[in-house]
This record gives C-alpha cells, sequence and structure tokens, in this order.
C-alpha cells in the first residue's frame, strides 16, 4: 500500500521556483468537501485504519518561535512548581503550591483552600474556562496550537525524535531503510527519550500531592507506597502513548475541543487561512517568469511539509488545523525567496475573506457581543470570589449529629446525645477554643478526651481538631421536651478573641 508523502529522493531535485524545492508531501487528510484519493485495493488514503505517519518538517519564523518559548515557560512551570518552596511556620508544609489530600486542603502561597471551600476551585474553573472561550471567539484555537498540553508535549516528543533521526527528509530515509544498526539504535534512543520525558512528567504530578524531596528520594530507595508507583506508572505510560504514538491522533478523535470551539467561533475571529484570491492559479515559477496572469503560490508545498496535523491549509478551514500557524512561518519564508510580499498564508477572519481582500488584511474586531459577555461575566465571577476570599473567616466549625442511634436513654432515665464537631483553624498560628451548647435548660456537656468540657480546645496552626461531644439532659428535664426534636445551637468561640463561630443542630428525644 502507497504511503501519502513516501520519500522518493529524486523528487526533491524539483525545484517549484529557482532555489526553492518543491517538496514531495501530500496532505494525509483531505476536507469533507473532497473525496478522497484511493489506493489499488479501494482503501482511502488517510484512513483511520491505515493511519498514515506524518513527517514534518521543522518550521523557522516567529510562530515557531513563539511555541519554542510558550513550551519553555509552560513546561518549566509544570516541572518546577513542586520544587518551590514557601514557608507557612512551624509545623507546616513548606512547598508553594500543594494538594494535601491527607488534610484535605490546597495550599498555594499563602492561600489555603480546605475542603468544605472548594467552589473557590469551582469559580477558578469557570473563570479559566470563559477565559478560554473569550480567547478563542477572538484568537480562534491559539490554545490548541500553543498551549494545550497534548500540543506542548506532543511538540517536545518530535523534537526529540528530530534530534535522535534527523528532519523530515533523513527521518523518512530512515524508515524506509533496512533494519541496520543505525536504525536500530537511532529508533531505541528516541523511545527511550520518550520514557524518560514520561517518566520525568508522570513525576513532577505525583509531586504535586506530596513534600516533594520527601517523596523523590522514597521513590528512589523504593520506601514510596503502591498507590504513588501505581500512578507514576500510569502517567509516565499515558504522556508516552499519547505525546509519543497518537500524537495528533488525540486532537482529532479524542479531544472535544475543535467540535466544541465551533460554536464559539463567529465571523471576526482569526483563523489561519490561505488568501487564494492572491494565490491562484498556482503553478511552479521559472527563472525568467513574470508574475503576470498568476498567483503567488508557487506549489512548493513547503506549508503542507511543516503541518504537524498532516493538513493542506490551501484547502481550507479544516476541523484539523490547530492554528499552530508553523504553515505560515514556511509560506513566509519561500515569499521571502521568490520576492513576493508576505502574508499569503496569514492570520484573518471570515468576515474579511468574504471581502475578498487580497492585500494587507483588515483590522480585528475584539470589541463586540459575544466578547463583552464573556469579559462581563469573567469579571463578576472573579470580583465575588475576591470578595469571597476577602471577607472569609479564619474559623470554620461543622457538627454531625449522631444517626445510629438518634439517642440514648440513660439508666437513671435521662437522654443523652452525641455530636461529632470538627473545629478547623485556618490561621497560621496555633489558637484556643471554648465549646457551648445551648437552647435547653439542664443540658450538661461533656467531651471526650477532656475532664471539663468548658476548658478550652488547642487547635494546631492550619489544622483540624475533631470532637466528641455529648449533652445529656436529666429526666424530669426530658420529660419536660413536648417534641422528638429540639433546636439546640453549639458555639465554638476563640480564647481571647473576637472570633465565634455558631451552628444550629437539634436535640433528639422519644418525646411526649
Amino acid at each position: 500500500m502507497e504511503n501519502p508523502g513516501r520519500f522518493k529522493p529524486e523528487d526533491f531535485l524539483v525545484e517549484a521556483a529557482p532555489g526553492v524545492a518543491k517538496h514531495d508531501v501530500e496532505a494525509v487528510r483531505q476536507p469533507k468537501s473532497k473525496k478522497p484519493a484511493t489506493d489499488a485495493d479501494g482503501l482511502s488514503k488517510g484512513s483511520w485504519a491505515e493511519k498514515p505517519r506524518i513527517y514534518s518538517k521543522l518550521a523557522k519564523g516567529n510562530f515557531r518561535n513563539a511555541k519554542w518559548i510558550v513550551m519553555l515557560v509552560t513546561l518549566g512551570i509544570y516541572y518546577l512548581l513542586p520544587w518551590l518552596r514557601f514557608d507557612r511556620g512551624e509545623g507546616l508544609p513548606n512547598q508553594l503550591f500543594l494538594i494535601d489530600f491527607a488534610n484535605q486542603r490546597l495550599l498555594f502561597g499563602p492561600i489555603e483552600i480546605w475542603a468544605q471551600e472548594f467552589y473557590y476551585v469551582t469559580g477558578l474553573l469557570i473563570i479559566s474556562a470563559l477565559a478560554l472561550f473569550l480567547v478563542t471567539s477572538i484568537a480562534g484555537r491559539v490554545w490548541c496550537g500553543y498551549a494545550c498540553p497534548q500540543t506542548v508535549w506532543t511538540d517536545l516528543m518530535i523534537a526529540v525524535e528530530r534530534f535522535w533521526q534527523g528532519d523530515r527528509n533523513a527521518h523518512m530515509r530512515l524508515d524506509q531503510g533496512p533494519w541496520t544498526f543505525e536504525k536500530i539504535w537511532k529508533k531505541t534512543a528516541t523511545h527511550i527519550s520518550w520514557l524518560l520525558i514520561g517518566l520525568l512528567t508522570g513525576g513532577a504530578l505525583v509531586f504535586y500531592f506530596r513534600d516533594a524531596p520527601t517523596l523523590a528520594m522514597e521513590l528512589v530507595t523504593g520506601e514510596a507506597s503502591t498507590v504513588a508507583y501505581a500512578f507514576l506508572a500510569i502517567f509516565t505510560f499515558s504522556t508516552y502513548l499519547l505525546g509519543g504514538i497518537a500524537r495528533e491522533q488525540v486532537c482529532i478523535y479524542m479531544c472535544p475541543w475543535p467540535r466544541i470551539q465551533g460554536a464559539m467561533l463567529d465571523h471576526d475571529s482569526l483563523w489561519i487561512a490561505y488568501r487564494d484570491v492572491r494565490g491562484e492559479p498556482r503553478a511552479p515559477h521559472k527563472k525568467g517568469d513574470t508574475w503576470d496572469g498568476r498567483g503567488d503560490c508557487i506549489d512548493c508545498k513547503a506549508c503542507v511539509a511543516v503541518c504537524p496535523m498532516g493538513i493542506d491549509i490551501r484547502n481550507g478551514a479544516q476541523l484539523e488545523c490547530i492554528q499552530c500557524a508553523l504553515c505560515i512561518d514556511a509560506c513566509n519564508d519561500i515569499m521571502d525567496k521568490v520576492g513576493r510580499p508576505r502574508g499569503l498564508i496569514a492570520y484573518t477572519t471570515e468576515r474579511n475573506m468574504e471581502s475578498r481582500t487580497a492585500g494587507p488584511r483588515d483590522g480585528l474586531r475584539m470589541i463586540r457581543p459575544r466578547t463583552i459577555l464573556y469579559t462581563v461575566v469573567i469579571a463578576i465571577t472573579g470580583a465575588l470570589m475576591a470578595w469571597a476570599m476577602i471577607s472569609r473567616s479564619d474559623l470554620d466549625v461543622s457538627v454531625l449529629p449522631d444517626r445510629n442511634p438518634l439517642f440514648v436513654k440513660l439508666s437513671d432515665g435521662g437522654i443523652r446525645n452525641g455530636y461529632t464537631i470538627k473545629i478547623v483553624n485556618k490561621n497560621q498560628t496555633p489558637r484556643r477554643f471554648k465549646v457551648e451548647l445551648t437552647g435547653i435548660d439542664g443540658l450538661k456537656t461533656t467531651i471526650v478526651g477532656h475532664d471539663d468540657a468548658s476548658a478550652p480546645i488547642d487547635v494546631g496552626p492550619s489544622n483540624v481538631k475533631a470532637l466528641k461531644l455529648f449533652a445529656a439532659l436529666p429526666r424530669d428535664k426530658a420529660k419536660a421536651l413536648n417534641a422528638e426534636s429540639t433546636p439546640v445551637t453549639i458555639t465554638v468561640t476563640e480564647v481571647d478573641g473576637a472570633v465565634s463561630a455558631t451552628r444550629d443542630t437539634s436535640f433528639r428525644s422519644p418525646g411526649p
């Protein structure tokens, strides 16, 4: 079965213009409006069943440099963040960012978000989603092309592969050649490098859930938990599989975002387009030929050769396009060589394309109802979160009455209820609290582990103290209750402080 893009050395001697080679490459994916080519067996070239290999050429230019910068910044943050320290005081974790499952909290610098405050995380996710919607409505799929983790790690894997096996032409020669010692060691080195990247990626991820230096030492010495090793193995294999093997297949077949973003684009959203008004009719340009009566496209297929998704941008807007803009870099380089203006392939909008403008692109309309709506919702959500964060109390109390049994009948005829009280000290200093239950005259309270229920309760910095409180009502008082459930209030007050928290609950009894 013929492989689209099969390397033929003699084809690279063909010139699309003086000094410009014509690349022997065809798009492995065609837009749905075009009937795909078939081979001798009647199978569609570029179908999922065939899974043709994409050999992308290294592009050079402003957008490629931007992708390098974004990749370095995002990977640097991801790998280094667990190792950054932040002093929270004695006895507290000093990791800048930590998802502390053991104590049910998330730490980021001076900010602590406890399990019962998960709505802050929900708000942050909402803001992030809205920000992505806003960026998409303005600039199209730039998230996919530059900052998506799948794109970043795939870009890294391709760079490593290119280091060991060479750029497009050398890589194709290596794949089509016999299995020599050189081919074996280059392939082996590539896959070992991918696995090491996967190991570093998985290791960095598990470091977000435990103190990084401590867990790293445990992993090396074999003292880490089975769960840690299991997650490390899963993340390592997932990175290797998705970034090194699956690559663009994830974007096309697994990711829902290409379909979702279609509802967020309008006539003024940026996308990458080939300006056919200027480029057609396309044809090779020979030395001495004029540019009269023809387009600027010399059909060199450099835009196809650099595309990591294996598409031909000249076929129009396509689902597979992630707007990485590498085709723009490739085309601009060719235009410089043949002495034509840049921008044959460029960022533009559907409105501009419909105007059939062949010259410089028109201005970008960023302010429109859709973007205003997203911005307003982001601002409102952010303001509400900021207000909630600033005004939140550094004391939180939860009360859980015993359910089985609801109450206990004592030998003297009295009634006793039990309550589990959790006191959350969100402050980074130790504090003392008093617990009081009110609402029924004659209630006698005891706290398990404390001789005096009125004695102060010590709670460590950024810690949770769980208490078991029993409230007993004498027989005569219990008989006076006229309902099976009587409202009571539990108040937790800081000693020598103005902070207190009250929780309403109930005292259960047999009733009248």
